[in-house]
């Protein structure tokens, strides 16, 4: 069974949490100057932090995804950031979990939901400020 991605030693994949949708945000600063009769200037002055959010959908047929949810929950507790690398082993850089989504729907009678959709919220760190594992 191939792995989706990993953050820190939490892998997504089938048996924990499988998402259906990755979408990655990047951004690059600009400064800009007003000027009289002109076009504003412009100075590059870095690129932002990158974003990733994962959604996805957790059957209790198919995956843990209560258990797998609150580990994502105690490591979002923790603070730090964790290193995010994907299945075919791009590494991305170290993140941290700065927002988690849940709902859970078809619950049956002892509460117990027959699915969890779920979104994750990532944030790129710089890896020097902290310790990343």
């Amino acid at each position: 069974m191939s792995n989706m991605m990993a953050l820190g030693m939490f892998v997504f994949s089938l048996p924990t949490l499988a998402y259906q949708d990755l979408q990655r945000k990047s951004a690059w600063r600009h400064a800009r100057s007003g000027r009289i009769g002109n076009i504003d200037a412009t100075q590059f002055t870095g690129r932002d932090n990158q974003t990733i959010t994962l959604a996805g959908d957790a059957p209790a047929e198919l995956m843990d995804g209560r258990a797998s949810l609150d580990r994502l929950h105690e490591m979002a507790d923790e603070g730090a950031a964790w290193s995010l690398i994907d299945g075919a082993g791009r590494v991305y850089g170290a993140f941290v979990i700065t927002e988690l989504d849940e709902r859970q729907r078809h619950l049956m009678p002892d509460g117990t939901p027959r699915l969890i959709e779920f979104t994750i919220e990532l944030l790129e760190v710089d890896a020097g400020q902290g310790q990343a594992a």
